[in-house]
């Protein structure tokens, strides 16, 4: 099994997890229930952990790499990773309703007149401090990291990064599989599987295709500055684009992105330096799909939405999901704070968007390094380059 990836172990899960639900074995499902809520529970204690290890270092280190063009490339992927949220909001607020009844799915076992089974008994794991503390927490260490440019506070919040990444890949993506499994057997036997599933076939699609918008919509605003046929531009970066949905990881198609970058005639300074340093911080693909699926699983639950509470939301994940892309599903687990606080998600479906949007991580991780491509066309014009004709 250690050989089968994340995905095909997420899709057996639900499968197992259907045909459990299916069995109407109740004690089955009331064993999955309590791991559910031993290990929802679990994921609510590492939550501030999680944003602590993942923000506070990733300041720090944009600071440690501070160059003249690091304030306007960063500002430039800040820039499209809020207008590529904003732009999926309001396409998913026109397009959802068409297919999604408002309030047809409960995933709060909390509530008595809700269909999920709960678990046989709880244990308890209250997290050491609040979301929004472990944000401002973050945010002090990470600018002091900066300020002080000592290595002292620095190195421990790398190691204790490591440890965070640790947690992530020993414990919570190994059982997350368990995990969903518990949820769909529970869905399945509450009879909501159906609603789940069908409807979440279309948001993807949507989802897609609204990441190929997002990546025209990147290269005709560089191609236009850098002077070049924007289809070219993105002709040359399908490489980048593949080698994503194999690796599921920015920071591992760093090496590909860098050299279709540099194919399409940028500057190799700008692109030795814009490249690693999107690959961390330039969100646009995840913040469309985190974006989609909260708001499709907020109308599925009849839960109260605005476009102020998203734009809210996704001005954060700019920041929260900073240093996430090296992760397995670290965009996620970085939101996670954010889906719970800003949002109003309870633990289940907190549990469910981990579902939805690794199911979906390998297409928004390609739009994301895709994207990564045209800011750097864009840092290069600000620069005063112009692109090379026989790269």
């Amino acid at each position: 099994m250690k050989k089968i990836g994340l995905l095909p172990k997420l899709i057996i899960g639900i499968i197992i997890g259907i045909i459990i639900g299916k069995m109407r074995v109740l004690f089955i499902v009331e064993l999955l229930a309590t791991f559910n809520g031993i290990f929802g529970n679990f994921l609510g204690f590492v939550i501030p952990l999680i944003i602590i290890g993942f923000v506070a270092p990733g300041i720090g280190d944009l600071g440690s790499n501070a160059g003249k063009l690091l304030g306007v490339a960063t500002l430039v992927a800040y820039c499209s990773t809020i207008i590529s949220g904003s732009i999926a909001f309001f396409v998913d607020s026109a397009l959802f309703p068409s297919f999604l009844k408002v309030g047809s799915l409960h995933l709060d076992a909390s509530n008595p007149e809700h269909a999920l089974v709960s678990g046989l008994f709880k244990v308890d794991m209250p997290p050491i401090m609040g979301v929004m503390t472990a944000l401002l927490m973050a945010f002090v260490i990470g600018i002091g990291i900066t300020a002080v440019k000592g290595d002292a506070i620095k190195n421990v919040m790398n190691e204790f990064q490591k440890i965070v990444e640790g947690i992530i890949k020993v414990i919570i993506i190994p059982f997350l599989p368990i995990h969903i499994c518990g949820i769909f057997a529970n869905m399945t036997y509450a009879g909501q599987v159906e609603t789940i599933m069908s409807v979440f076939a279309r948001v993807f699609g949507i989802v897609i295709i609204l990441h190929w918008f997002i990546i025209l919509l990147q290269y005709f605003v560089a191609g236009t500055l850098g002077g070049k046929n924007p289809i070219s531009l993105i002709r040359k970066m399908i490489p980048a684009y593949f080698t994503a949905i194999g690796t599921q990881s920015s920071a591992a198609t760093i090496p590909v992105t860098l050299q279709s970058t540099k194919n399409n005639g940028v500057n190799e300074g700008v692109a030795e330096f814009a490249v690693p340093l999107f690959a961390t911080i330039h969100l646009s693909g995840s913040t469309i799909t985190l974006t989609s699926c909260s708001l499709a699983v907020m109308m599925l639950n009849g839960m109260d939405y605005s476009f102020t509470m998203f734009f809210g939301f996704i001005l954060m994940l700019g920041v929260t999901m900073v240093a996430a892309p090296g992760v397995p599903g670290g965009a996620v687990m970085a939101a996670l704070g954010l889906l719970d606080t800003m949002l109003g998600f309870p633990p289940e479906l907190l549990s469910l968007m981990i579902a939805l949007y690794l199911a979906q991580d390998s297409f928004g991780t390609a739009c994301n390094v895709t994207g990564d491509g045209a800011l750097s066309v864009i840092v290069n014009r600000i620069a005063g380059h112009t692109l090379k004709e026989n790269n």
